[in-house]
């Protein structure tokens, strides 16, 4: 039986995905979204869904009208795994964050009025608070503009996320270890450091010439020999944080602790063979989300890595060039990406960022019972 449901499909920063209403969606929603976004998918295409192949396209929103009042939008983000049966809610992600203001309003959930629009974001998987604000003419969101963002060739209209108190988002502290540094085992016994930092999301950093890395690789295939390995600490640093009481339920949360491959400000050749200049970073820095290499930064994690740049003690903190900075500059794969922390008294106030969105879509998805 062929059934369907209504769905904006949008870009988020360098995201994107489907929007859903929470009470559009069936009881068995995982196997929906699955099916939706073409999961699993062992030739890592999701050619017979709407995902993109790569973890940065296999994402899913779910909204509603909140309750709270201190809210207007509860948001809960999906990641569907592209080559398993798996829908992760342990996460958010940042740049999917950018489009929940835009699409309430698309959804009618919201009424936007003419200039600059605040809406206040609950976001169920972290159980935080984000602030958007997006310009609106004639009661619609602006998506045109000249901002430009690393990793999406085309300008838009800036949007503002605030990050109101983002420490402990996935585990309910910091320093989820309690150290700014910690010992894991590699695949050959040898001892790597590494720190486990949770702040918007939880994240563990490791040196790039730890792992045989030199910290400006761009591709998959650069990190492939590596990948296993990487891996291997991650789980060790799920169960390190309380993430996961054992490495093998590690392996089955494909969200969180991203891993951060950190190494002192470099030149590189970014994906769009723009020389990148290390006297324009404070870090160097390549993700690892769902065993993928992400294309540019996801934004909870940049805002993960500048908290942890002003943390003592952190292998963040010891190879950054500076760490005193308001705003930091971090330099991945498609450029340099600008963040800002705000801390006081070794605690974190919030994280703010400029990313941009556009609709791509209005219809209905489809799937068959």
């Amino acid at each position: 039986m062929r059934k369907s449901l209504k769905a904006l499909y949008m870009r988020g920063g360098t995201s994107k995905g489907l929007f859903i209403h929470e009470s559009d969606l069936p009881k068995n929603r995982d196997k929906v979204l699955l099916r939706l976004m073409g999961s699993p998918d062992s030739y890592l295409r999701q050619l017979d869904g709407i995902g993109g192949g790569i973890s940065s396209t296999s994402k899913v929103c779910i909204l509603k009208k909140s309750e709270r009042a201190d809210c207007d939008i509860d948001f809960t983000f999906a990641q569907v795994h592209v080559d398993q049966a798996l829908v992760d809610y342990k996460g958010n992600c940042g740049n999917m964050s950018a489009a929940v203001g835009p699409a309430a309003l698309e959804m009618g959930l919201l009424t936007g009025h003419e200039g600059s629009n605040t809406l206040r974001i609950f976001n169920t998987n972290t159980q935080k608070i984000i602030h958007a604000r997006f310009d609106c003419k004639d009661g619609l969101p602006c998506y045109s503009g000249n901002f430009k963002i690393p990793g999406v060739s085309q300008s838009g209209a800036p949007i503002r996320l605030d990050f109101l108190n983002p420490a402990g988002a996935s585990t309910g502290k910091l320093l989820p270890t309690d150290n700014p540094e910690d010992l894991f085992i590699g695949l050959d016994g040898r001892t790597i450091p590494g720190s486990c930092v949770d702040a918007a999301n939880a994240a563990v950093f490791f040196c790039a010439q730890d792992l045989g890395l030199q910290g400006v690789e761009t591709s998959q295939e650069d990190f492939q020999k590596v990948l296993p390995e990487i891996a291997h600490l991650r789980a060790q640093a799920s169960v390190k944080m309380g993430i996961a009481k054992t490495l093998e339920e590690a392996q089955s949360i494909a969200t969180i602790p991203y891993v951060g491959i950190i190494s002192s400000p470099r030149d590189f050749q970014s994906l769009s063979n723009e020389l990148i200049s290390h006297k324009d970073q404070d870090l160097c820095i390549r993700v690892i989300a769902g065993g993928q290499v992400h294309k540019a930064l996801p934004l909870t994690v940049s805002l993960c890595t500048a908290v942890a740049m002003k943390i003592p003690g952190t292998l963040v903190a010891k190879v950054a060039s500076r760490t005193e900075a308001e705003i930091v500059q971090l330099g991945m794969p498609s450029g340099i990406l600008s963040v800002g922390a705000e801390t006081q008294n070794s605690s974190v106030v919030s994280g703010s960022f400029y990313r941009t969105a556009r609709l791509l879509m209005v219809g209905e998805a489809y799937w068959e019972e």
